[in-house]
């Protein structure tokens, strides 16, 4: 508990920081270049990714922080079947860490087949999109900006976001359903 009140701490000393928009609508990310890892430690790129398919890509700081495991992912769980409803094929969750982290905040989380956690173990995806964040201050390191896209077929339609670590008024699931509803 206390470690989890440090990192929340830390992310608030670092929220003053830009966090700017990255990769702009319309650009097609379906790199054949980049790999993600999935759970089992296999190479995903995002060409294969979002080939042919409408996904909600979201990325957040990092597996077991404290936004990020108490509200971040969880809205996605809870609402994945409503926003599948809406014609999307795929939720995608992006976190610069390891495979092996991925892996047990997954089961920790209990995502099952509601979230695809996928690993950015260089951040070269989250480097790529333009939506890194040095949180050394907070003491993780280059992380990746909280966000969320959908992307069409490689295409990016929506790109949110956050302002600060600690928030989470864009990219949240409720905000990707109204984006999905309009």
């Amino acid at each position: 508990k206390m470690n989890r009140l440090i990192t929340a701490n830390a992310l608030r000393s670092v929220s003053s920081l830009s966090f700017c928009r990255g990769v702009a609508t319309n650009t097609n990310i379906a790199y054949d270049n980049i790999k993600l890892k999935d759970l089992e430690g296999k190479d995903v790129t995002p060409a294969n990714l979002f080939k042919g398919k409408k996904v909600v890509i979201f990325g957040l700081p990092g597996a077991f922080t404290p936004v990020c495991s108490n509200k971040h992912v969880p809205s996605f769980v809870e609402k994945s079947d409503e926003i599948r409803t809406k014609g999307i094929d795929n939720i995608v969750c992006v976190s610069v860490n390891d495979h092996f982290v991925m892996k047990a905040w997954g089961e920790k989380m209990n995502v099952g087949n509601k979230v695809t956690l996928l690993a950015d173990p260089s951040g070269e995806f989250t480097k790529k999109v333009g939506l890194e964040v040095d949180l050394t201050g907070a003491g993780l390191g280059v992380r990746s900006k909280r966000f969320a896209l959908i992307v069409d077929d490689g295409v990016v339609v929506s790109e949110n976001v956050e302002n600060a670590p600690n928030d989470l008024t864009k990219t949240d699931a409720d905000s990707i359903l109204k984006y999905l509803s309009k």
